[in-house]
């Protein structure tokens, strides 16, 4: 790949950036699209009119827009949005900053010691090829070297000077946000499973009798999980229907609407009773056992007269055997992930490991398409591709196509195969048995952090001929020199290049 190619395929992206900017600055404007875009100025404020934007303008794309939203401040962010909203923004402002610097040393700095890193004649820069610009174009045991030593600290000294001030600002701001909220019963409650199973008492006084004889004066109640089984869920249905043909009026149906049953006689439709009486007669909840409406499982919400107290019992060792009794501060009540808190906490360590191999293979079966898009984006791979597929011969003759192959066309392939990444981590996220949907969202994005920087970084080093793959992984102790030599010539920076570009 060379320069020319990098930059059809930074226009290409640039020019697709600029298309979908436009396209909503338009439709933020139509008026059948104001509950889309403002739905929370909609409740908060009073709907206004449109009819003070011309139809020409409606089509016209602004650019306002984007000031406005550079210009809004923290406070502003923080009222709209609250604290994570804030702690999401600081995040895309500190990449954008250390992007900034990276680039800036690397382009006046780092760039022209590789340009000039050995004595040959220069083409022009367009035509240069992008193994000039990287550091395997420097001569060896040069004393220039050291500059990219220089970069890289500066680098990190930077990220981290600013990684500091950020997470200072965000730490003030949560502990305001922390003392400054009313309180909340969430706060005095903890999560307690692993609850031992005893053939005299049940569940609920075996936790009764624990929390009452460790925490007798701050023990307040506790409230068991119970597994919902088919009766349950059969009445569930059941209600849920009641509610639904309850809230219809007999007025608007239309009784000369049929409706047809396979293998029966057409019936005009008839409204049920709408009184409670004939649905609580038939299906009385009275008339089932409670063992079998209910089964305790062995998790419980604790409640405590402090919050100091819940958290000594959230953190502290419960017992010997870390399998029982473990407890933690218990998640908001509509982030709590129900069907985990009946897994036995013994089966959450087996899931844990099964779904980490299962990550692993994964991210295996996914150097075959790597392996594929970084193939493109070598000229010998193409010339044997051009080879086995006659036709595509004079195709890939063509400047322009060749430029789209090499440079734009890897990276969107690879975007397409990544998109399937994150549904399937979310999948083993949730079969590992977290208790909350925010660790389970917690669990998939470490994994999708880990694949990425798997597959986009270390496997290009690594995705070039099978033979030299296995040259690779032959020789452990010069693993740091045979990386050194695969990272120049697999060319990683233009496909990683081309990721971001499409990723932004």
């Amino acid at each position: 790949m060379d320069v020319s190619d990098l930059l059809t395929s930074a226009g290409i992206n640039i020019a697709i950036c600029v298309m979908l900017l436009s396209l909503y600055s338009i439709l933020r404007k139509q008026p059948g699209n104001a509950c889309v875009y403002f739905t929370r100025r909609l409740v908060s404020e009073p709907v206004r009119g449109t009819g003070d934007i011309s139809c020409f303008e409606r089509y016209v794309p602004s650019t306002g827009w984007i000031a406005k939203a550079w210009q809004a401040t923290d406070d502003e962010i923080l009222a709209v949005g609250g604290v994570d909203a804030v702690a999401f923004m600081r995040i895309v402002v500190f990449s954008i900053r250390v992007f900034i610097i990276a680039a800036v040393i690397c382009l006046f700095i780092v760039l022209p010691v590789n340009y000039y890193g050995q004595d040959m004649q220069h083409k022009e820069i367009h035509s240069e090829s992008l193994e000039v610009f990287t550091i395997g174009n420097v001569k060896e045991d040069s004393k220039w070297l050291w500059v990219h030593c220089l970069a890289l600290y500066l680098i990190s000294c930077s990220a981290c000077v600013l990684l500091y001030s950020d997470y200072k600002s965000i730490t003030k701001m949560r502990l305001a946000h922390i003392t400054g909220s009313p309180p909340n019963p969430i706060h005095f409650t903890v999560l307690v499973r692993g609850v031992p199973w005893s053939p005299d008492n049940s569940y609920s006084n075996s936790v009764e009798q624990f929390f009452s004889t460790y925490y007798p004066e701050s023990y307040l109640s506790h409230q068991m999980v119970y597994g919902s089984c088919t009766v349950d869920k059969l009445m569930k249905d059941a209600e849920r229907m009641y509610r639904m043909l309850k809230s219809i009026d007999p007025r608007f149906l239309d009784r000369s609407l049929p409706y047809c049953i396979p293998g029966g006689a057409a019936h005009p439709f008839m409204v049920l009773n709408l009184r409670a009486d004939s649905v609580s007669s038939s299906t009385s909840m009275d008339r089932l056992q409670s063992s079998q409406r209910r089964k305790e499982c062995p998790a419980a919400f604790v409640f405590f007269r402090t919050r100091y107290a819940a958290l000594v019992a959230a953190q502290v060792l419960q017992s010997s055997n870390p399998m029982l009794w473990v407890t933690e501060l218990a998640p908001e009540p509509h982030d709590v992930y129900w069907s985990n808190l009946s897994i036995p906490y013994k089966q959450v360590w087996l899931r844990k490991i099964t779904t980490l191999i299962a990550s692993v293979v994964f991210m295996f079966l996914f150097l075959l398409p790597v392996t594929f898009v970084q193939g493109l984006t070598q000229l010998e791979h193409l010339d044997q591709l051009s080879r086995r597929v006659p036709f595509l011969k004079g195709i890939l003759k063509q400047e322009f196509i060749h430029r789209v192959v090499t440079g734009y066309l890897p990276s969107v392939i690879l975007m397409l195969f990544l998109y399937a990444v994150p549904p399937t981590m979310m999948l083993f996220s949730a079969m590992e048995g977290n208790i909350s949907r925010s660790q389970r969202k917690r669990s998939a994005c470490i994994k999708v952090l880990y694949f990425t920087i798997w597959n986009v970084f270390f496997v290009n080093v690594l995705s070039g001929s099978i033979i030299r793959q296995l040259t690779v992984f032959s020789s452990f102790k010069d693993a740091p020199t045979q990386l050194a030599r695969a990272v120049p010539t697999q060319v990683i920076f233009p496909c990683v290049l081309n990721y971001w570009f499409n990723k932004t």
